[in-house]
């Protein structure tokens, strides 16, 4: 089989190019710790309820010593439980999700807050919110016929506020 020199040329290139890409990738991802926005944990679906982690009443916000605030959340459809939660901006959250029954999406516009639910394993991602104002959780990823239905509000109030709320024991925390 013969290849014309041109070809070869423009072939080498282009394998040249992809190459360069992967390597600037793979670089970047190891000189600066970029890795899946995520773990991997598993968990028994069908035994949420029972679990140490997601049983109803340890859901919701949980205020670590370190300052940082750990925030449980099931999906389910159609919704994401608890529905209402306050949090304080300039924080560390750290969201731990689990699904129920099937694939699940979580997306809250205006933040960098998006990942999949998968049923069997926990989704983390943390992140900061640095204004205060009300976000949506959005489900992503299509899962049944009420999917449009399926979102929770996440109110975040200063540092201040939320601390007082606490004293008072008036904060939302689902």
């Amino acid at each position: 089989m013969h290849i014309d020199k041109l070809e070869k040329n423009w072939a080498g290139i282009s394998l040249g190019i992809a190459g360069l890409f992967v390597t600037v990738i793979l670089g970047s991802a190891f000189f600066h710790g970029i890795h899946a926005p995520s773990n991997v944990e598993t968990i028994d679906s069908a035994k949420l309820h029972l679990s140490a982690e997601f049983a109803e009443d340890k859901l919701g916000v949980q205020h670590n010593a370190n300052g940082s605030v750990t925030v449980r959340m099931v999906a389910g459809r159609y919704g994401f439980y608890p529905k209402e939660l306050t949090l304080p901006a300039e924080t560390e959250i750290t969201f731990r999700w689990v699904s129920l029954d099937v694939i699940h999406g979580v997306h809250m516009p205006m933040t960098n807050m998006s990942t999949m639910i998968v049923p069997g394993y926990v989704a983390q991602v943390s992140t900061a919110f640095h204004h205060a104002g009300d976000y949506p959780v959005l489900c992503n990823e299509y899962c049944g016929m009420g999917h449009a239905h399926m979102w929770s509000n996440i109110k975040v109030v200063s540092k201040a506020q939320w601390e007082a709320l606490n004293k008072q024991g008036g904060a939302n925390h689902g």
